[in-house]
């Protein structure tokens, strides 16, 4: 049997009045991923223990099965992996967001998504003027870049920027939650109130402002950590080769720590107009050689911390006709039977414009197993499904048939 989960970030949502209690998934029209649920078994699955902040990374490392309280070191560390940073035992890693600060708010979290170029030219700047021995910047994928403090101290609150938009930005610095952060801490908030003078007129930001886009005026560190010790998949459930196809930094780096090759496409992302088809023929072209294959789009998750309804059922009718579609059709002519998991990892509630800890929907497609009565896939039909709610690493065994 071969496997794929196809994960859709941020997917699920919550009823809301004024869209007549419709959630995205509710109002979108998915054809492919209801005859998904209607093939396969449906239930809830709860991804976010409640000692941990509910973060794509400990979401995306639950769905994979890990005991994520106790392997989790921050987000930081899994994109440097990503990059190819190779950390030593003392490095303190930490995500490194572009954001848009207008006076004293900060307006978003993402500079207005700013492009790759113009993010790694602003990040090399930073480290020109701020770099150290002690203190490195990393350029990555859009506004998503990696900060490494060579000796730091993981005792630091940070806020995550994504969780504040449109907040005055002076309350949420980050604090030491220790004595021995305290050091830390105050670094970092000086990195921050640095790259606000230096990246103020920088040729890069005139020339967004002049094109009416947001400018990156600040740099956000937050999520710390130091080298995780993750098994592999391979060690966990004696599962073949796998891969992992993604636009974001970070699920790349789960993919790396997990034992997953990293499969990169053309076009990808990471936001609603990436290329769908190239990562939907990039999956059935990976199941060529791996058993395994970890398919993650970030849309709409993206469309949920703008706060856009609209764009979010887009970015989910886009899942559906654009890659769904194409799966079902390609898995049905290949040699060996084809298992599919189709979920979020945690919900972005349009509305709220963050991540939630509720449970998400689930299917599980193992062919030749018997549906349950589940005919379409949303929050409200994945509660009635036959898994009913589950957690830990259920999941993952139920997926593998791993009893």
């Amino acid at each position: 049997m071969k496997y794929i989960v196809i994960l859709g970030d941020g997917m699920a949502d919550l009823p809301d009045p004024s869209k007549n209690n419709l959630t995205p998934l509710m109002a979108a029209k998915t054809p492919h991923l209801d005859k998904l649920a209607e093939m396969g078994k449906s239930g809830l699955f709860k991804t976010i223990p409640e000692s941990l902040h509910p973060g794509s990374e400990v979401a995306n490392m639950a769905v994979l099965g890990y005991d994520v309280e106790a392997v989790f070191e921050g987000r930081g560390v899994l994109e440097a992996a990503s990059m190819g940073v190779e950390l030593q035992p003392d490095d303190l890693a930490m995500r490194c967001n572009l954001v848009c600060v207008e006076g004293d708010i900060l307006k978003n979290h993402s500079a207005g998504h700013i492009g790759t170029e113009e993010g790694a030219e602003l990040i090399d700047y930073l480290n020109e003027k701020l770099g150290t021995d002690k203190v490195r910047f990393y350029p990555g994928v859009s506004y998503r870049h990696l900060l490494v403090i060579k000796g730091g101290n993981k005792m630091v609150k940070c806020v995550p920027p994504h969780d504040v938009p449109e907040k005055p930005f002076a309350g949420l610095l980050p604090e030491a939650s220790s004595p021995a952060g305290k050091e830390t801490a105050e670094l970092i908030r000086q990195l921050i109130l640095d790259s606000q003078k230096i990246l103020a007129n920088h040729p890069v930001n005139r020339k967004r402002r002049e094109a009416g886009k947001d400018p990156a005026t600040s740099v956000w560190p937050w999520s710390p950590g130091y080298k995780p010790k993750m098994q592999t998949l391979q060690e966990m459930y004696g599962l073949g080769p796998g891969a992992v196809i993604s636009a974001v930094d970070l699920i790349q780096g789960i993919g790396v720590y997990a034992g997953m090759d990293v499969i990169k496409v053309e076009g990808a992302t990471g936001l609603y107009d990436t290329n769908y088809e190239g990562k939907a023929q990039a999956t059935i072209d990976a199941l060529r050689d791996h058993d395994f294959v970890y398919l993650h789009i970030e849309a709409s998750d993206e469309a949920g911390h703008e706060g856009d309804y609209d764009l979010k059922v887009k970015t989910i009718e886009y899942l559906d006709n654009r890659v769904v579609r194409f799966l079902l059709e390609e898995a049905e002519k290949m040699d060996e039977p084809v298992a599919m998991a189709l979920l979020p990892d945690h919900p972005t509630p349009w509305k709220i414009r963050t991540h939630t800890r509720d449970a998400i929907p689930f299917v599980i497609y193992r062919p030749g197993e018997t549906p349950d009565e589940v005919t379409e896939y949303s929050e409200s039909a994945a509660a009635k499904g036959s898994y009913g709610t589950v957690k830990g690493n259920q999941f993952m065994k139920k997926f593998l048939g791993i009893e």
